[in-house]
């Protein structure tokens, strides 16, 4: 009898044991699962910029001289026209005086031909007139009187050569007046003589100003490659400068992120040396052409506001840019996705019945650990993360609290507020 009884209980304790087993498997693997719910989403940009100006000048002599003074220091601010460097110019200033001195030499002499030598010149004219006239009374008593067989003929070309040399003389008086006129060759040589020495003046004066170094604009000392004493010569830079204008950054963004950027997108900007100090820009303009040694384009942007005091030409700072914004999207992990995505294609598995199925959605803005999904999913949906799962195989789901930008969801179930946090911003990282 006890033999009996207890093959009775034996057989209980594995229809039980057996039972359990059966509920189990019936039940699944237990798989980790997220809730599709809504929150912001923003993608952004993150590389290395560095500080530029608009554009730089090379401050040099343009003539041999010896360096006198040297006015500005490095980092200094100078004004447009401000002397940054004077040459020794003794010898350019006794050129000038001496040029300045024929020029005073050929304007007397152009003024003395206009006043006096036109009335020399016309006094000469009267006089020749009245020689000639005295002449031509003379050779007409000669001739009455050779006539009349008082005088000689000889006498008569005496007469006769007397009245030539007076017409002569004329002629010569009134060619005279003819130079002397604003059109004649005295004036017009003398007046060419004036415009040469006019130039030559000028000359002197530009080789003087050539002596003093000033700054073409408003700008900043960068680089002081000159000391008094010190010879100089053309050709070779004194100063680097800086010029003022708007502050520019500009970074070499890899290609691959091209499609990202466009003109106007905001930025934020902070230095190494001052990270709690971030300022506002945007982008500037996108460079036509691509780098193709390096695979990178060039990517300009301009400060929003005034630039920070702490700025230098050529710091290299960190820039975030965003470049796509979300307020409100249904919001996956990149890691939710099953297989490869096909443009905006892709699968996902979904908790349906206690069973896993197949679901295709359409995706839209992707970052590097989030995903929109546009179609296909609705908010409350279950989707499943497990690997190793295949559609149609009985699960029971573990909710799992997830963030975009996170390394991976943690345990735990999905309460209140999780969908601001799950609109954290992507980065595309490039280092410098």
């Amino acid at each position: 009898m006890k033999r009996r009884w207890l093959a009775v209980a034996l057989g209980a304790a594995v229809l039980v044991v057996a039972a359990g087993v059966a509920a189990w498997v019936l039940r699944g693997p237990q798989v980790d699962a997220l809730t599709v719910q809504s929150a912001p989403l923003v993608r952004t940009l993150q590389f290395s910029a560095r500080v530029a100006t608009l554009s730089r000048a090379d401050v040099g002599s343009t003539v041999t001289g010896r360096v006198a003074q040297v006015r500005v220091r490095e980092g200094a601010q100078v004004r447009q026209g401000e002397v940054l460097v004077q040459l020794e110019s003794d010898e350019l200033r006794a050129a000038l005086a001496q040029a300045v001195a024929s020029e005073r030499q050929a304007q007397a002499r152009l003024a003395g031909l206009r006043s006096s030598g036109r009335r020399a010149a016309q006094a000469a004219r009267a006089q020749a007139d009245a020689t000639l006239q005295a002449a031509s009374a003379s050779l007409a008593r000669v001739q009455q009187l050779v006539a009349d067989g008082f005088y000689s003929p000889a006498q008569l070309d005496e007469a006769r050569r007397a009245v030539d040399v007076a017409r002569a003389q004329q002629r010569n008086a009134q060619a005279q007046i003819d130079a002397n006129a604003d059109a004649g060759t005295d004036v017009a040589q003398a007046q060419a003589q004036l415009a040469l020495a006019q130039a030559a003046t000028v000359a002197a004066q530009a080789r003087l100003a050539q002596a003093t170094l000033v700054a073409p604009s408003d700008a900043r000392v960068l680089v002081r490659a000159v000391e008094p004493g010190q010879i100089v010569q053309p050709g070779k830079a004194l100063l680097s400068l800086a010029l003022a204008g708007p502050t520019q950054l500009v970074a070499q963004v890899d290609e691959r992120f091209l499609d990202q950027l466009q003109p106007g997108q905001k930025a934020s900007v902070v230095a190494d040396a001052f990270a709690g100090q971030r300022f506002a820009a945007r982008v500037l303009s996108i460079a036509p052409s691509v780098d193709a040694q390096r695979g990178a384009i060039e990517v300009k942007f301009a400060l929003d506001a005034q630039a920070p005091a702490y700025l230098r030409e050529d710091m290299t700072l960190s820039v975030e840019v965003e470049t796509a914004r979300r307020e409100t999207a249904l919001v996956l992990p990149q890691a939710a996705l099953r297989g490869a995505v096909v443009g905006d294609a892709g699968t996902v598995l979904v908790l349906q019945d206690g069973r896993a199925q197949v679901r295709n959605v359409r995706l839209g803005l992707r970052t590097l650990d989030a995903v929109e999904v546009l179609e296909g999913l609705a908010q409350g949906d279950i989707v499943l993360r497990g690997g190793v799962l295949q559609a149609g195989e009985r699960v029971r789901a573990r909710t799992v609290a997830w963030t975009a930008g996170s390394a991976a969801p943690r345990a735990g179930a999905l309460g209140q507020g999780q969908g601001a946090d799950a609109g954290a911003a992507l980065t595309n990282a490039m280092g410098r």
